[in-house]
């Protein structure tokens, strides 16, 4: 079942009087429950892509559609907060944590705003997912008391704690070394199969590309090659 559904998406920056266009008539189908990987140089597109896929920016021509029936241009500014809010998880490559607040409270920050949940229901889905990407014991350790891998396992967590349909993550290894990457894929790839979450990659990372289950090239903002199945030609 598609859960996102691009037509003819186009995406034209400008810059004084010149306009730089960054995406070029992109029409694409996500199912639920892909493992997607959108990769490509740099400048290709693929990172305005993702931002437009998670409505953190507007494309200047074309519709997506969520789950069929939702068009988001016709959605107000705080629908479109309110649809990210309840609806997707994203994952920086600079982890984004707060400083100040431990590793509990930086993935409790992303419920706090949900309405509906309580207190004791809260800490338990905060505890709950920090243990499931192997944080147990470190939930009152702040950001300088954790390593780089450690720190990607709360972003990850903070992502996954809303049960979101959508994860979108922006080059996610891109400050971990092999190992880290290769722990904080697996811990993605098990909620993928656990929880049937969609995962969307940008990068070009080939070690991400080798979990992907759908490869999607993108070039001068363009989709040059679009590959599924598991066992995916990876470029290198």
């Amino acid at each position: 079942m598609s859960l996102l559904k691009l037509k003819n998406v186009e995406k034209v920056y400008h810059q004084g009087k010149i306009d730089v266009p960054a995406i070029r008539g992109i029409s694409l189908e996500i199912e639920k429950g892909e493992f997607t990987t959108i990769f490509g140089p740099s400048g290709s597109g693929k990172t305005t892509l993702l931002n437009i896929i998670g409505c953190l920016d507007k494309p200047t021509d074309g519709e997506i559609y969520y789950e069929a029936e939702k068009k988001l241009s016709t959605l107000t500014k705080n629908e479109l907060s309110n649809f990210r809010r309840y609806n997707l998880g994203f994952i920086f490559q600079g982890h984004n944590l707060i400083p100040v607040l431990t590793a509990f409270e930086n993935v409790e920050f992303a419920i706090r705003i949900i309405d509906g949940i309580s207190k004791k229901e809260r800490r338990e889905k905060v505890l709950d997912i920090l243990n499931s990407v192997g944080l147990e014991g470190l939930e009152d350790r702040r950001p300088n008391e954790l390593s780089g891998g450690q720190k990607q396992r709360v972003a990850i967590a903070r992502a996954l704690v809303k049960n979101p349909k959508l994860v979108l993550a922006d080059e996610p290894t891109a400050n971990l070394d092999s190992e880290n990457s290769q722990e904080v894929l697996n811990i993605m790839l098990k909620m993928n199969k656990k929880l049937g979450t969609t995962f969307i990659f940008s990068t070009h990372d080939p070690q991400v590309m080798e979990y992907a289950k759908r490869l999607i090239e993108i070039r001068d903002g363009k989709v040059t090659h679009d590959e599924q199945g598991e066992n995916l030609d990876v470029p290198h």
